[in-house]
């Protein structure tokens, strides 16, 4: 599915997500427990549900319990989601967003040291 066809995921979605990345294919019941008390095995079902529906997860139903993994890699989604939010809030401008995000929050030296590696090997194309 090509990335500008993957549906924006929802914050419960995201949450759930980013459990499927870290964990890799997991049941409802594994989902539950790494999402905490404040979600339910019903809500967290149906929330795998909807996002089976929206194409944002996979579900193997070979065996009697469900497995649901990511239909889509972490920097794919990651990547959708900074370019919307780069068009709808920064006009496009990469520069905007990049220094707002340093302004709001200081980088760990390991942060600075890749974002220099990334910019040197942006000038050296």
């Amino acid at each position: 599915m090509p990335p500008n066809t993957i549906p924006r995921p929802t914050e419960s979605e995201l949450s759930i997500l980013r459990i499927l990345w870290r964990r890799g294919p997991s049941t409802v019941r594994e989902v539950v427990g790494e999402l905490g008390a404040d979600t339910g095995y019903t809500t967290a079902l149906k929330l795998l549900q909807i996002m089976t529906e929206k194409g944002l997860v996979s579900r193997d139903d070979a065996e009697r319990t469900h497995i649901f993994a990511p239909a889509v890699p972490e920097e794919t989604t990651q990547r959708q989601l900074v370019t919307d939010l780069l068009d709808r809030a920064f006009g496009g401008s990469a520069q905007k967003l990049v220094l707002q995000a340093l302004a709001g929050r200081k980088p760990s030296k390991a942060e600075v040291t890749e974002l220099r590696r990334l910019l040197d090997s942006l000038e050296g194309k």
